[in-house]
């Protein structure tokens, strides 16, 4: 019952459509409407601006560490769970931000809803990958490329990073492969225009 309860708040609050709010509210537009359809923070950033999409960015983000904390709060009487229900919790969040049951469930990729979860539960790992999708947006300007290479990147960097002299356990280990799987899954339109060179590049002056 607890780890079912982790997993519906988490959804819950995973699916809270920030991206949407702040296009609307920042450029009166549907961001589902523009550029790449996506309620993510990059494509916020394309419609309504930097400042927005840094916004949608953050929050989505503290969905992710949000969902993380209430599971490790829950049934605290039994510690032994604790890092299974913070890892279900974190990935019901992603799941709720690419699957909002409100917006017909069509979401976003889910990338800064994992950073959040990740960055709790093993944050040096995040930290080193975040160097990893900085450098690739630095250098090929797809915001879709740098997402999947930080996601194929951070099962390897939670196994090394996860504490000093540990490693993760089995559940932190398996969730981190199933949320790296579920955003490549979800970027797979991308990287088909990724290999027809269709896939636009992020302009940073816009």
């Amino acid at each position: 019952m607890i780890v079912a309860l982790a997993i519906l708040i988490g959804y819950l609050v995973g699916s809270i459509p920030f991206g949407l709010w702040i296009g609307r509210y920042a450029a009166g537009a549907d961001v589902r409407r523009r550029g790449s359809g996506n309620i993510g923070a990059a494509n916020v950033a394309r419609v309504a601006g930097p400042a927005a999409g840094l916004a949608t960015l953050l929050l989505d983000g503290s969905k992710g560490a949000v969902a993380v904390w209430l599971g490790a709060t829950l049934g605290q009487a039994h510690p032994g769970a604790e890092s299974t229900r913070m890892v279900v919790a974190g990935l019901a969040a992603i799941v709720g931000h690419m699957f909002p049951a409100w917006l017909r469930f069509h979401g976003g990729r889910g990338v800064a809803t994992a950073m959040g979860v990740f960055l709790v539960i093993g944050w040096m790992a995040v930290a080193a990958d975040l160097v990893i999708w900085l450098g690739a947006m630095a250098i090929w300007r797809y915001a879709s490329l740098s997402s999947m290479l930080w996601a194929a990147a951070l099962p390897l960097l939670m196994r090394w990073l996860y504490a000093p002299g540990h490693y993760p356990p089995t559940m932190v280990s398996a969730g981190t492969v199933i949320a790296a799987l579920l955003v490549i899954w979800r970027h797979r339109a991308n990287l088909r225009r990724l290999v027809e060179g269709a896939e636009p590049r992020f302009n940073f002056r816009r």
